[in-house]
C-alpha cells in the first residue's frame, strides 16, 4: 500500500511539472499580445498627436503670413504717405527758402544808376579812407583780358577789409558786374544795413546753414544773376578767419561753377588781416598814425575749369592749392592801383606767410 501510495505522488509530480511550461508560454503570449496592442495604441496616438501638430502649425503659419502681408500693406501705406509728406514738405521748403531770399535781395543795387554811385563810392570815399592805411599791390590783373564772363571768384576771407580791396583790384569793367556774396544772418537782418552794403559792394544774400545746400533753393536768385551774365565773388571759408590761416573750405562755389560751366578765378588776398583783423572796426597803421601803411596784396591766380562729373570736394582742392600760395604762372609784374605801391616786380607769393596776414618788405 506504501508503494502505490508513492507511485501515484510520484505520478503527480509528473503531471506538475510538465504542466509549468505550458503555463508559462501561454502568459508569455498574453503579455506579448498585451505589449503589441499598446504599441499600437502609442502609434495610433502619436500619429494623430503629428497630424494635430501638423494642422497646427499649417493653420498658424498661414495665420502669420496673412498677419504678415495686412502688416506689410500698413507699412507700405504709411511710408508711402509719409515720403509724399515729405516730398510735399521739401518743396514747399524749397519755395519758401526761395521767396525768402526774392524778399532779402535787392535788385535795384545792380541798376545803372546804382552802379554809378557805387564807382563813384570806391573811388572817392573808400580808395582815399584806405589809402590812409593800406598800400595795394595787384597780380596778375591782366588775366581777365583772355576769360569771357561770368566766372565765379574764390577768395580767402580774414577781414571785413577783403571785399573793398578786391573790388579796387578788378578791371572797372569787371567790378561793375561782379556781385558778391554776404551772409544773410550777418548782413540782411535789418534793411537798412542790406540797402548800404547792396548799394556800395554790390551784395547778394547767402544762406550759411539752414538753406538746403546749393540745391535747396536758396541759390536761385544767384543762378538768376549768372544768366544773366554777372559774376560771383564768394568767400568758401563761410566767415571771417580769426588767425589769418585758411580754414576749411566749403564746395557750393563748386557745384556753382560746374551747374552753369563756367571757371573759377582763385583770389588771394595777403595783409588784410593785419590791417583791420576781426573784431575791430577800423583799419589801422602799423605802428601809429605816422607809421608805415600795411602792403596788401591781390593776387588773381589762374583760372579753374571743373572737369564733368569732378566732384565739388576735389575742385576746391585745386582752389586751395592757390589760396595757400601755390605754384602760379602769374605774369612777372604788379599792377598798381589807384596810384599805389607798384614797385614789387615778381610774382611774390610766399608761402609761409598766412594767408591773410601782411608780407612786409
Amino acid at each position: 500500500m506504501d508503494e502505490g501510495g508513492n507511485d501515484r505522488r510520484a505520478a503527480d509530480l509528473r503531471a506538475n511539472a510538465s504542466e509549468t511550461p505550458s503555463g508559462t508560454t501561454e502568459e508569455r503570449e498574453a503579455l506579448r499580445e498585451a505589449a503589441s496592442g499598446r504599441r499600437d495604441v502609442l502609434r495610433q496616438a502619436a500619429a494623430a498627436k503629428r497630424d494635430e501638430l501638423r494642422l497646427s502649425a499649417a493653420a498658424t503659419a498661414q495665420v502669420l503670413r496673412q498677419t504678415a502681408a495686412v502688416k506689410g500693406g500698413e507699412i507700405r501705406s504709411t511710408a508711402a504717405a509719409r515720403g509724399g509728406e515729405l516730398g510735399r514738405s521739401a518743396v514747399h521748403r524749397g519755395a519758401e527758402i526761395r521767396r525768402h531770399m526774392r524778399n532779402m535781395d535787392v535788385p535795384w543795387a545792380r541798376c545803372a544808376p546804382a552802379r554809378f554811385a557805387r564807382e563813384t563810392i570806391l573811388q572817392f570815399g573808400l580808395r582815399p579812407l584806405m589809402g590812409m592805411y593800406t598800400r595795394l599791390t595787384v597780380f596778375g590783373r591782366e588775366r581777365f583780358d583772355d576769360i569771357p564772363p561770368p566766372v565765379v571768384l574764390v577768395a580767402n576771407h580774414s577781414s571785413h577789409l577783403d571785399t573793398p580791396t578786391i573790388l579796387r583790384a578788378l578791371p572797372l569793367k569787371w567790378r561793375q558786374r561782379t556781385a558778391v556774396a554776404a551772409a544773410a544772418d550777418y548782413f540782411y537782418n535789418k534793411r537798412a544795413v542790406a540797402n548800404a552794403v547792396a548799394l556800395i559792394f554790390n551784395t547778394v544774400p547767402i544762406m550759411r546753414r539752414g538753406g538746403g545746400g546749393v540745391n535747396g533753393g536758396a541759390f536761385d536768385h544767384v543762378d538768376h544773376l549768372i544768366d544773366q551774365r554777372w559774376s560771383l565773388l564768394i568767400f568758401p571759408e563761410g566767415s571771417r578767419s580769426r588767425t589769418g590761416e585758411l580754414g576749411r573750405l566749403r564746395s557750393g562755389a563748386a557745384v556753382i561753377a560746374q551747374r552753369h560751366d563756367i571757371p573759377i578765378v582763385p583770389i588771394r588776398v595777403m595783409g588784410t588781416h593785419d590791417a583791420m583783423p576781426p573784431g575791430q572796426n577800423w583799419p589801422k597803421r602799423i605802428r601809429g598814425f605816422f607809421s608805415r601803411r600795411h602792403r596788401l596784396e591781390v593776387h588773381f591766380c589762374p583760372p579753374i575749369v571743373p572737369a564733368p562729373g569732378e566732384d565739388p570736394s576735389q575742385v576746391m582742392e585745386r582752389v586751395r592749392c592757390y589760396l595757400e600760395g601755390g605754384p602760379s604762372d602769374a605774369p612777372a609784374h604788379a599792377d598798381g592801383v589807384a596810384g599805389y605801391d607798384a614797385s614789387d616786380n615778381g610774382f611774390q607769393g610766399p608761402a609761409r606767410v598766412p594767408v591773410g596776414a601782411s608780407s612786409q618788405r
